[in-house]
């Protein structure tokens, strides 16, 4: 059986299926590739503002930490533009790149999240150790997700319109569940149970 690692970066895939209208059922996403392998790792990825965005996020990251994901985060940074407007700067990719490295002697497949043309080299990188390389962003966004370097380069590109029905979460969902708090069971790993309730991006 094909040994699968995930990479998701939570910022620039929330980004992509906010643009296509859909939510993502993490269950669902977690479940869709361990059908095509073992999962061996589930990475998720994001920066944390300490105000009203760690709130909203939080219990998102507290059930993926709880049902099978390994959530990576740091602090995002704050400056004040020559404008004197506050901003917000922060990605994970440097954290992103050195666990694909480390995991690329362990694993057959690995698959990414995101749409970041940043990440050209470290696929070309991952594929030399002999390792296949997947890409999960979209080309039915305006402006498109997938930076064209990023797709040529991997080995098969996974159009989030394409999965949308496997790993999308039912929209009368939406509504209901979104605000709820996540029930959280006893820590295990890799595979959520069938009854949680599911979370998405806020």
């Amino acid at each position: 059986m094909e040994k699968i690692a995930l990479f998701i970066d939570g910022a620039n895939l929330y980004s992509a299926t906010k643009a296509l209208n859909f939510d993502i059922d993490y269950k669902r996403l977690l479940k869709e590739f361990q059908t095509r392998g073992y999962v061996l790792r589930a990475f998720y990825y994001t920066t944390l503002v300490e105000d009203t965005e760690y709130s909203s996020i939080r219990p998102l990251l507290d059930w993926l930490d709880y049902n099978g994901y390994s959530v990576v985060t740091k602090p995002a940074r704050e400056f004040t533009d020559s404008q004197g407007r506050r901003r917000i700067r922060g990605n994970m990719d440097i954290e992103l790149a050195v666990n694909a490295m480390e995991l690329a002697a362990h694993v057959d497949h690995i698959v990414i999240f995101s749409g970041d043309g940043d990440f050209r080299s470290l696929v070309e990188s991952v594929q030399r150790k002999g390792v296949r390389v997947s890409v999960v962003s979209s080309v039915h966004t305006q402006p498109p997700m997938i930076a064209d370097e990023l797709r040529r380069q991997a080995d098969v590109f996974i159009d989030l319109v394409d999965l949308q029905a496997r790993i999308g979460r039912d929209p009368a969902e939406r509504s209901s569940r979104m605000h709820e708090p996540p029930r959280f069971l006893e820590r295990r790993a890799p595979a959520p149970a069938a009854d949680d309730d599911e979370m998405s991006e806020p």
